[in-house]
């Protein structure tokens, strides 16, 4: 630690203090200090990364990286691609792996579909089945349990009616009457089906 970084942290300065000083003045004769603050919370050096030095600060990756959500972040809009030295740390976190895969990968990520299947909710697996433009087959036993996910799922993905769900749509008015309209094409598709 330099004498100028010494003095930074004894002054009591917090990394988003830190922060909006360089953002104000970026070039400010404690640059390195305020850095060495910076660094020390993930977000932040992201952020400064991001408006500050407006590209990829290798001083910082190797702290921005550990965190999950940062280091998706950071790839997305920092680096503008896939991070792969990131990649183990952003997988241990559902939301940031999703987000990973949804917005960083644009596709499949396979290492991570089984948090995305069982930790999240039903309606983020319906979503990463339209990241992957496509039926997940592993993760409808899960879909169906929702209505609502269910509806869409059918909707978007499968593009038709699908049986195995329909005893859990038509348990939630909204979805059964949205499941009837847009996938089915009948809105009294359920009073026909009691006839039978």
């Amino acid at each position: 630690m330099t004498y100028e970084e010494l003095l930074i942290t004894l002054s009591g300065t917090t990394p988003e203090e830190a922060l909006e000083i360089l953002r104000e003045n970026p070039d400010h004769k404690h640059k390195s200090g305020y850095e060495f603050i910076i660094k020390k919370d993930p977000f932040f050096a992201y952020e400064y990364a991001k408006y500050v030095i407006q590209d990829r600060w290798p001083e910082a990756e190797e702290d921005i990286k550990k965190d999950p959500y940062s280091a998706y972040i950071y790839a997305r809009k920092v680096i503008k691609g896939r991070w792969p030295e990131a990649e183990e740390y952003i997988m241990t976190d559902k939301f940031s792996a999703f987000s990973y895969a949804k917005y960083v990968i644009k596709g499949r990520w396979p290492e991570v579909e089984d948090v995305i299947k069982t930790e999240t909710d039903p309606f983020s697996a319906y979503d990463y089945a339209n990241v992957i433009k496509g039926r997940w087959i592993e993760a409808e036993p899960f879909i169906k349990t929702c209505p609502e996910s269910a509806c869409k799922y059918a909707r978007d993905v499968i593009k038709g009616r699908w049986p195995e769900a329909e005893e859990y749509i038509k348990n939630d008015p909204e979805s059964a009457y949205h499941y009837a309209r847009d996938v089915i094409g009948d809105e009294n598709f359920w009073d026909k089906l009691k006839n039978i």
